[in-house]
């Protein structure tokens, strides 16, 4: 008889993000992720209260994953304000592009006690508000990080559903829109972001 499959906190986050890439939001069940576990759905009920808890564990995981990634590019962008913000938002795109269902599921709405716990929310957040206090001094830099996310978060959630049809290049337009931001929050006048 075959060893059971052993649940950790760990292969559950996995399978729920594997499911979650592969077969959108609608997908991700109790069913899909315990049968990419190898197991039967009660099994995950241990683990799990229902698919809301479920749906948390996955943004609270999306959320850090997407909060080390801009950690990281924080730390390598060095002290010019302006190049941080442009690193930031060039992870946060990217980060769109591999993961296109998490992603939204950190941006987007969720069932009622879905919502990434408040560690996961800060940690997510707390570079781009560095960057931004960096970019706009302190006094501005929490309305300098909705305005920095708000514009990649927008732009990226068009280029992901196609949006953008009238031709040109997405990648030209991405860099034009960023610099006017970073700019813009840099208090810059001319329209160039150093």
């Amino acid at each position: 008889m075959p060893t059971p499959t052993r649940i950790t906190p760990g292969s559950l986050r996995a399978a729920a993000r594997t499911v979650l890439e592969r077969d959108g939001r609608d997908g991700l069940t109790m069913q899909a992720v315990a049968t990419a576990l190898g197991v039967r759905a009660p099994s995950l009920y241990k683990h799990v209260r229902d698919r809301d808890d479920l749906i948390r564990v996955v943004v609270d995981d999306v959320s850090r994953e997407l909060g080390d990634r801009l950690d990281l590019a924080l730390a390598a962008a060095g002290a010019d304000p302006a190049n941080a913000a442009r690193a930031l938002a060039a992870v946060a795109r990217d980060f769109a592009h591999e993961h296109p269902h998490g992603y939204a599921l950190v941006f987007g709405p969720l069932p009622g006690g879905s919502g990434p716990d408040r560690a996961a929310l800060d940690h997510g957040a707390s570079a781009v508000l560095e960057a931004a206090r960096r970019l706009a001094g302190e006094e501005h830099a929490l309305d300098a990080a909705r305005t920095l996310t708000a514009w990649m978060h927008g732009f990226t959630s068009m280029e992901l559903a196609g949006a953008f049809r009238l031709g040109g290049e997405v990648d030209a337009a991405w860099a034009y829109g960023l610099e006017r931001v970073v700019a813009g929050l840099a208090g810059d006048d001319d329209g160039s972001a150093a």
